[in-house]
């Protein structure tokens, strides 16, 4: 069965190789990317090496008033979502937070899939077999309220470490108040060979197949289908456990609240 499948930051690296993977087993696609330009070059790419059709959108994940626009973009150019892959991030960024003075780590890399799992759930409802698939990372560090809230900033490393385990502990959370949609957090693996990492750290590991080998797995096999809430390590290449204040209910309270009153202020 087709199924319809949209993919944050999936003009280049892991989430372009996925998108592609996914258009080569005849699913449709819909490509997010910052750039117009970038999202019709790949669509165009799709067309011409499979003759498949896909959709695109364009919207800039540093912003609120831009998240808004794009979750309404997509709901206008799908009827349903069987699987979302939350896949776009940054470590490095030319400006430390954004125009709303939220650090752009934890406003791309959290509060953005955040935002726009909740407005897109609709879409994922009306699947018969919903996923969502969360790009966590190894590096997971205890949270700082102050640092998501934007009172105060904090080293780059740190700061990234502090959104992946953000959005790793929120996947847990959505996958329990939504046992119809399985909800799986995954390092894809470490130092993979992408954009992100080569500006980070100037060499890699593993190529990035790697990372969209395990996305495709996780999204479409059915032994997933009892693993929602779980966390999966592809550097081990197994279901593993994360950070441990991962599993804190009072932290993730905490980090909910805290997401909740950002979200008030800030829409």
């Amino acid at each position: 069965m087709t199924k319809k499948i949209v993919i944050t930051g999936s003009t280049d690296g892991i989430g372009k190789l996925t998108a592609f993977q996914f258009v080569k087993a005849g699913h449709h696609v819909c490509i997010h990317g910052r750039s117009a330009e970038k999202v019709h070059k790949v669509i165009s790419e799709i067309k011409s090496e499979f003759a498949m059709e896909a959709s695109g959108v364009v919207g800039d994940l540093s912003r609120f008033g831009s998240l808004k626009k794009l979750a309404e973009d997509i709901s206008s150019n799908l009827p349903v979502i069987d699987v979302l892959i939350n896949n776009a991030g940054v470590f490095h960024s030319p400006k430390v937070q954004n125009e709303e003075g939220l650090d752009l780590r934890f406003m791309v890399n959290y509060l953005a899939p955040y935002y726009l799992t909740q407005e897109l759930k609709p879409l994922l409802e009306k699947s018969e077999k919903p996923r969502v698939l969360n790009l966590s990372s190894a590096a997971q560090s205890p949270i700082s309220l102050e640092i998501l809230s934007g009172e105060r900033q904090g080293a780059v490393q740190e700061t990234y470490a502090q959104s992946k385990l953000a959005l790793t502990m929120w996947s847990f959370e959505f996958a329990r108040l939504n046992p119809q949609i399985v909800t799986i957090a995954v390092n894809p693996g470490s130092l993979l060979n992408t954009k992100m990492v080569q500006e980070a750290y100037g060499q890699y590991w593993s190529s990035a197949d790697k990372g969209a080998d395990v996305l495709f797995d996780l999204a479409v096999n059915e032994v997933y289908e009892n693993n929602s809430g779980r966390y999966f390590d592809n550097d081990q290449e197994v279901f593993a456990k994360a950070h441990p204040e991962a599993y804190s209910i009072s932290k993730t309270d905490a980090l909910i609240s805290m997401t909740e009153k950002i979200l008030k202020q800030k829409l």
